[in-house]
């Protein structure tokens, strides 16, 4: 039995990495190898793709990312292996200290005194309280419901959604698209953490900024493709936006005459937002490897039909 890593890593750092995975799993071997027929897991970060092609005794795909859109997209992925996700929580922290950021930014006016002090200008803003703010998180998973509850503990008004009803305690949560509608009309921030799939694909588009409190703000966590660049630009010139904070793009890295770069009502951040740690998310994948072999259920698998 032995467990194929396949990565786009650079040698030192998938030599970092597998170092801390034979020290998780002593008694397991690792191979770069995929002709190795004793294969029968895969640990893969960006793997190239048909990297799991031909592995007949592949019993096991344990992605190191949360979002395996990327695995889903790749026809040579085997369909019928199972397929987990990472679901770390040091990565869930990572993304609600970010949010918050983002947050508190919009909310006191943090972005607007930045470009203040480029201008030497000194004006004080009017300050709200947060109670007084509307935040809505859509996109429920361990990341979403982290942030709603880091919010939420802050004083902030917080809404969820989901396309599926769920109960998350102190947070009001919404399901379905004519709840969406309604939601999207009262929050004064909106921040993405939805999956990506064929239903979130252009999530946010004029149509979707259309339904949008006017003046309210996006942050987008989640995947790039799920916002309609021009569209977005349209709405921020218009008045429908008053701010964006941007993780991930349609294109990355972010090309160097992309008109988001210089707006002023946008702040870029190059894809940062919560950073894979692999000493923490190799523990959650050791226990995934633990359980296949002791025959328990696997965590976080991915149901397919869905897209996560």
């Amino acid at each position: 039995m032995t467990i194929l890593l396949a990565t786009d890593f650079a040698a030192d750092k998938l030599a970092g990495w597998r170092r801390l995975l034979e020290a998780a799993l002593p008694e397991e071997r690792f191979v770069t190898d995929r002709q190795d027929a004793a294969i029968d897991i895969a640990l893969v970060a960006n793997p190239p793709p048909g990297a799991l092609a031909g592995l007949p005794g592949l019993r096991l795909i344990q992605s190191m990312w949360a979002g395996v859109d990327k695995l889903l997209a790749d026809p040579t992925v085997p369909a019928g292996v199972p397929l987990a996700r990472m679901v770390d929580p040091a990565t869930s922290e990572a993304m609600a200290q970010t949010a918050l950021w983002a947050v508190l930014g919009l909310h006191r006016g943090y972005f607007d005194y930045a470009r203040q002090q480029q201008a030497r200008q000194w004006r004080v803003l009017p300050q709200r309280r947060a109670d007084e703010l509307h935040v809505a998180v859509l996109g429920m998973g361990a990341m979403g419901r982290a942030c709603a509850r880091r919010l939420a503990a802050l004083g902030y008004r917080v809404s969820g959604w989901a396309t599926r009803p769920a109960a998350i305690e102190g947070i009001a949560m919404h399901a379905g698209d004519a709840a969406l509608d309604d939601l999207l009309a009262t929050a004064d921030v909106v921040i993405d953490l939805l999956p990506l799939t064929p239903a979130t694909q252009g999530f946010f588009d004029r149509a979707r900024f259309a339904r949008m409190r006017r003046g309210a703000s996006l942050v987008n966590l989640a995947r790039g493709a799920h916002v309609v660049e021009a569209d977005l630009i349209e709405a921020l010139d218009q008045g429908q936006l008053q701010r964006v904070v941007l993780d991930v793009f349609a294109t990355e890295p972010l090309p160097a005459d992309h008109p988001l770069w210089v707006h002023p009502q946008v702040t870029v951040l190059p894809h940062a937002a919560a950073q894979t740690d692999l000493r923490t998310a190799t523990q959650v994948a050791a226990q995934n490897v633990r359980a296949l072999r002791a025959g328990r259920p696997l965590a976080h698998l991915v149901a397919r039909a869905r897209g996560y």
